[in-house]
């Protein structure tokens, strides 16, 4: 399935750029608040000795932490090529080679190459992604008890700085965007899936859900 090859490709350049400062940043200053408020509400749904999948999994270090904490195995997938190269590197010093799997590419795109996971993160992903329903409907269709997810609350100066961002993103020739997505509708979505919500809390900035079958 094909859906915004564009965008996608311009967000796995842009993200690679970032790929080696996002590890530094986490080795130097841990997780952001809102991962740790993510984390809380995984931790109360259960996640220990289930399979993850992460979508939008970065370098790797939140769900290779949660491996580290009784999780059993985890698919990472994300559109930069440089972010899987650093978390693989993580992954091999942290002794967690063959309890991880990563893909490349837009999850939508790889949607046949994916099992289903017993619980689904996505950390900072929606608002990174043009299509909100289809990809929060996808992401449930892959997820077998727990999805949890972190993206941005609707308030009006985030959607200034997001179209900010899209007037510099069209300047340097970029096609990715950023997006501030209803949270009313996110919710609607996967509820329709048969999940309720079990976890939430939000920062000045962003919102954190967990959802449980």
């Amino acid at each position: 399935m094909s859906c915004c090859c564009p965008h996608s490709k311009s967000g796995g350049r842009l993200f690679s750029l970032f790929a080696r400062s996002y590890r530094r940043r986490f080795t130097k200053k841990g997780f952001e608040p809102s991962q740790l408020q993510l984390i809380e509400g995984l931790q109360q749904a259960g996640y220990k000795n289930s399979t993850l999948l992460e979508i939008g999994s970065g370098v790797g270090y939140l769900h290779q932490v949660l491996l580290e904490k009784g999780a059993k195995s985890a698919t990472g997938i994300d559109l930069a090529p440089d972010m899987l190269k650093e978390a693989q590197t993580w992954a091999e010093q942290k002794g967690l080679s063959d309890r991880v799997t990563y893909l490349q590419g837009d999850f939508i795109e790889l949607l046949d190459q994916v099992d289903p996971a017993e619980v689904t993160i996505l950390d900072k992903v929606v608002c990174c992604y043009p299509h909100a329903e289809l990809l929060v409907n996808s992401s449930v269709v892959k997820t077998q008890r727990v999805i949890g997810l972190t993206y941005p609350r609707k308030r009006w100066f985030i959607r200034l700085v997001i179209e900010v961002m899209a007037v510099i993103f069209k300047v340097i020739g970029s096609d990715f965007r950023a997006y501030v997505h209803n949270p009313a509708d996110i919710e609607r979505w996967i509820k329709a899936a048969g999940f309720k919500k079990s976890y939430q809390n939000q920062t000045f900035i962003w919102l954190s859900q967990v959802y449980t079958k």
